[in-house]
């Protein structure tokens, strides 16, 4: 796949559809390389006339932590530290390598570089919050925002359901590929979608040996969950968002539950949000119709008042 050079960092990515088209930009969340979005996704994007991008954010999949080497190996401050002086209102985003604003950089970076002056830009859980500070941060870059089963950053949200937030922190039994599969299954029968929308556990297992075997990254992930805890907060500052947005979020939701999308949606003037039943948090194929039903329109609608 190809690479490109943006904001300091050589970037992994993929397009689907012609490059003439307007730019999708598709944006992982934790832990998410850019494999985990459905080809039947991109492709319908790709076929409503978009141009689909997707990528590795950075320290996840191909594409590196820094342009530093010599601080790859770094080690970010522990969970429960970063957690306790973010409740203090200590800076700890002083403590780490960096935080949401530079991979909200990364993608902005990302989309000029491919030569295009704005995306509608779609985020998963951390993707979303990403997504959210690109329109805060680089509204020139962003036409419409789509935050995706996550959160205003507003600290008094209700909480993950224990088993969910346990569950992605889960470490495997052992370093063994059976093992890493095992997890996932686990992993998404916790946090996944009503078992009539989830994957079967063998696609589960399978999608996560693949990944482990394109990429493995543990201190990446470290790195990344720490970017998340000590991101400065940015739930007060959404009412400043112009871009037409549209928030997506799962009825079944156990890691960032429902009330946050809906934070996201009352926060920022004139945004559509739409519950979708029994979907939790994760990317099945079998969600991928309900999400494209809400999706298309919303594009199709913000193109026309654009060009009115």
């Amino acid at each position: 796949m190809p690479r490109i050079r943006a904001n300091g960092l050589e970037i992994e990515y993929e397009e689907t559809g012609s490059p003439d088209d307007p730019m999708i930009l598709l944006v992982s969340g934790y832990m998410g390389q850019m494999t985990e979005w459905p080809d039947r996704f991109k492709q319908a994007l790709a076929d409503t006339g978009r141009r689909v991008v997707v990528f590795d954010n950075r320290d996840i999949g191909l594409t590196l932590a820094i342009d530093d080497p010599a601080l790859e190996d770094r080690v970010p401050p522990p969970m429960e530290d970063l957690m306790q002086g973010a409740a203090e209102g200590q800076p700890v985003h002083e403590r780490v390598p960096y935080v949401l604003d530079d991979m909200a950089a990364d993608a902005a970076a990302l989309i000029e570089a491919l030569g295009a002056e704005q995306a509608d830009v779609l985020g998963l859980s951390m993707g979303g919050m990403i997504v959210q500070l690109m329109a805060l941060n680089h509204p020139e870059r962003v036409r419409t925002l789509m935050p995706v089963m996550t959160t205003s950053g507003d600290p008094d949200l209700p909480p993950s359901e224990p088993e969910a937030l346990e569950a992605l922190t889960a470490e495997p039994e052992s370093e063994t590929l059976e093992a890493i599969g095992d997890l996932a299954v686990r992993t998404y029968h916790a946090i996944g979608s009503h078992p009539d929308l989830r994957a079967p556990d063998e696609d589960l297992r399978a999608g996560a040996i693949a990944d482990l075997q394109r990429a493995n990254r543990p201190l990446g992930l470290a790195r990344q969950f720490a970017a998340l805890l000590a991101q400065p907060r940015w739930h007060d500052r959404l009412g400043s968002v112009e871009q037409p947005t549209l928030v997506l979020h799962g009825a079944m939701d156990r890691l960032i539950p429902p009330e946050a999308g809906r934070d996201i949606a009352r926060r920022i003037p004139g945004a559509e949000i739409e519950i979708i039943d029994k979907w939790g948090h994760d990317l099945p194929e079998a969600v991928v119709p309900d999400l494209l039903n809400r999706i298309l329109p919303f594009l199709e609608r913000t193109s026309k008042a654009a060009t009115a």
